[in-house]
């Protein structure tokens, strides 16, 4: 699927999929966010306390499992790490956070877009702005080291943890919290499992699409996303889910200057690390044990976020968001900076 055709077929199967889960019961314009739903799960077991925000969102799951399932089956299973362990952690906690101020990830954003929140365009914009900058230290050399074969048995840790976040689901102990709202479990997971299974295949990522884009003029990977925008468009229609407008949108809010920031820092911190959330989730369930270790760092970024009042709200963003996004800007550019070897010899 690695191809246009295929990339087509990808963008527009998880934009069809997406709309129709808003329609069955998902928040309005959040049919998929790898963001708002590891941000719910953090809720659930413990990580922050705005209980509306609670549940073990089957759609991640089902990433983890499709994704693990079809690489297996495929001989794509290969089990690497040892790549800045820490520094990913701590990039994943900052790409959250930028993320949350703008209330989605870039599979959300361009989802809010096709069902009409013209808030996202300044995501967009921000998240490209990001990307493009932080591409300036891969021309520099940038990069956080190399991979190390790991044991096999390694690769099956990730996809363990999802099998326990579906068995916290399904038995639902006193001390979980299922509160958010919801389309019905059996069909969010299966949408799950076939976004893990179309993302393994295909490669999709919104940060490599425009990454290659703008460095070798290679449009392939973001055809994926545009065939997401035209597709979930066109399903929101259908389903009587578009409503086009700045104000009054599901999730969001009109501080323009704050969502291009957000999603700056969200894309900034998604190109160090190689790829976008549902990326990295999508590489964790495959054996890359780095990108398992930037989900933690998203986990516990959603925690942090809603922990100490930075996430964005529909009232707007508060001043420690604003401080947040300042502070997640200069360690991105530490780092940047730092892991650049063009730089770091002249130095």
């Amino acid at each position: 699927m690695n191809t246009k055709k295929g990339m087509i077929v990808a963008g527009s199967i998880v934009g069809v999929l997406a709309a129709i889960s808003v329609k069955l019961g998902n928040p309005g314009n959040m049919g998929i966010c790898v963001a708002c739903f590891i941000r719910d799960i953090a809720g659930s077991i413990g990580f922050h306390g705005v209980e509306k925000l609670f549940f073990i969102r089957p759609e991640i799951i089902g990433f983890i499992l499709g994704a693990f399932i079809i690489a297996k089956s495929s001989k794509e299973l290969h089990v690497t790490g040892g790549s800045s362990p820490l520094v990913r952690f701590f990039l994943g906690i900052f790409v959250m956070i930028g993320a949350l101020v703008f209330l989605g990830c870039p599979l959300r954003m361009v989802l809010r877009l096709a069902g009409g929140d013209l808030n996202a365009i300044f995501g967009i914009l921000g998240f490209a702005v990001g990307i493009i900058f932080g591409a300036q230290f891969l021309k520099k050399g940038f990069t956080l080291g190399r991979t190390y074969n790991q044991p096999k048995s390694n690769g099956y840790v990730f996809p363990l943890f999802g099998l326990f976040l579906l068995a916290l689901l399904l038995i639902h102990p006193s001390f979980i919290g299922l509160n958010s709202t919801h389309a019905p479990i059996t069909y969010t997971l299966f949408v799950g499992l076939v976004v893990g299974v179309v993302a393994q295949k295909s490669r999709l990522c919104m940060v490599g699409g425009i990454r290659d884009a703008y460095l070798i003029q290679d449009f392939t990977l973001l055809i994926g996303f545009i065939a997401i925008i035209i597709s979930a468009l066109i399903m929101n229609n259908v389903l009587g889910l578009f409503q086009l407008g700045f104000v009054n949108q599901p999730a969001a809010h009109t501080e323009g200057l704050w969502n291009f920031l957000g999603m700056f820092i969200a894309g900034y911190g998604s190109l160090l690390l190689g790829g976008c959330p549902l990326r990295q989730t999508i590489l964790a369930a495959q054996g890359n044990i780095d990108s398992a270790i930037t989900f933690m760092g998203l986990l516990v970024g959603a925690g942090i976020s809603h922990n100490f009042g930075l996430a964005g709200s529909g009232a707007g963003v508060g001043l420690n968001g604003k401080i947040a996004i300042l502070i997640a800007f200069i360690f991105l550019t530490y780092i940047a900076l730092t892991n650049s070897s063009d730089i770091f010899s002249k130095n």
